[in-house]
């Protein structure tokens, strides 16, 4: 385990003597599902000579790898979370993050986990028993341990294999655009917490259904903070879906028999808040266009849908890859243009 700066500084400069910029594999492990507010725990590291863990609990200054990774070009699988984690507690992003993910599918690859893809490509069952454990607790079994590097391990040598695949195929521009398009889509993301009470399902919801909504989040959200553990341990989305309903309706919730002493006070006093509160302050729900669906519209998005599927089968790879149905449909109003909405390679199957 990697658990000081200056061993950590060692680590990375052994493993970057070259003049360009460096290749790694990385993966991350946070305990979200343990904690309130979810934070970075581990780092699996890979180069061409072999894996390492590296505890950001225990080190106290992170930024010689910041500075490895900003240049890098960094594999990982299912990236978009990894990419978040690292924009989060290091500030960087890799310049280059190719996702085996991404490759794989492709490929027309149709199961893509990490662990059907080390089967697939190395004929190795991966253990997947460490996969809800509390990363935040020191020090690791070795069965975590294991699990972690694993996680790692083969990402380089599955990255080469991938990309020989799709180079054969002509599709290996495909793949750099599109995982381009993923971390560009990761950098642009607004992480601020303004409006996530605004879960799926709330949409449903009149305004007073969703002042209520608000009211449970802003409530459900404090008590996990005080409790440091994850918000669903409180109430989960879809129970608060449910009291916001019926409170909204005038009646009342069942809360669960563990709810005990200051808990079911402060949530009176939010109920009491909710209801004395003026409908000036209700929250507005979303705008939505409202349009008629004709026979020239459904025409055009199923001429979209029949190229697509057509288009799909011939290359061997699931149609949402080349188009969303949403996209299409977006497109087929005017909303959006082909350049605004679809990757130049998707455009190129389209025909666009």
């Amino acid at each position: 385990m990697i658990d000081t700066t200056e061993k950590l500084a060692a680590l990375l400069r052994n493993n970057h003597q070259g003049n360009g910029p460096p290749t790694c594999a990385i993966d991350t492990e946070a305990d979200s599902l343990h904690r309130y507010r979810e934070s970075l725990c581990l780092v699996q590291f890979a180069t061409r000579d072999g894996c390492e863990l590296i505890d950001p609990i225990t080190i106290k200054d992170l930024s010689p790898l910041a500075n490895y990774l900003a240049p890098a070009t960094v594999w990982m699988h299912g990236a978009d979370y990894d990419m978040t984690m690292l924009k989060r507690e290091l500030g960087v992003i890799p310049a280059v993050v190719p996702d085996t993910q991404i490759g794989a599918r492709l490929l027309g690859l149709r199961r893509f986990g990490l662990a059907d893809l080390v089967a697939h490509y190395f004929g190795i069952e991966l253990s997947k028993s460490s996969q809800k454990a509390d990363w935040g607790k020191r020090p690791l079994s070795g069965k975590m341990v294991e699990y972690a590097l694993n996680d790692v391990r083969y990402l380089l040598e599955m990255g080469d294999m991938i990309t020989a695949g799709l180079r054969d195929k002509d599709r290996l521009h495909w793949f750099e655009e599109s995982c381009d398009a993923a971390r560009a889509k990761v950098m642009e993301r607004d992480d601020s917490r303004a409006e996530n009470w605004r879960i799926k399902g709330s949409g449903r919801l009149d305004p007073r259904g969703l002042a209520w909504l608000r009211g449970l989040w802003e409530w459900r959200d404090r008590e996990a903070e005080a409790w440091d553990r994850p918000a669903f341990m409180v109430v989960t989305n879809r129970e608060m879906l449910e009291w916001a309903t019926k409170l909204a309706d005038g009646g009342k919730v069942q809360l669960p028999r563990h709810y005990r002493g200051d808990r079911l006070k402060r949530f009176s006093k939010m109920v009491e808040q909710i209801r004395a509160m003026p409908e000036s302050d209700w929250p507005k729900r979303p705008e939505k266009i409202r349009r008629r669906r004709d026979k020239a519209f459904e025409r055009k998005v199923d001429g979209f849908l029949k190229a697509r599927d057509a288009k799909a089968a011939e290359l061997d790879i699931d149609p949402s890859l080349i188009a969303a149905r949403a996209v299409l449909e977006s497109i087929a109003w005017g909303d959006t243009t082909p350049e605004e909405s679809l990757l130049g390679w998707q455009r190129e199957c389209l025909g666009m």
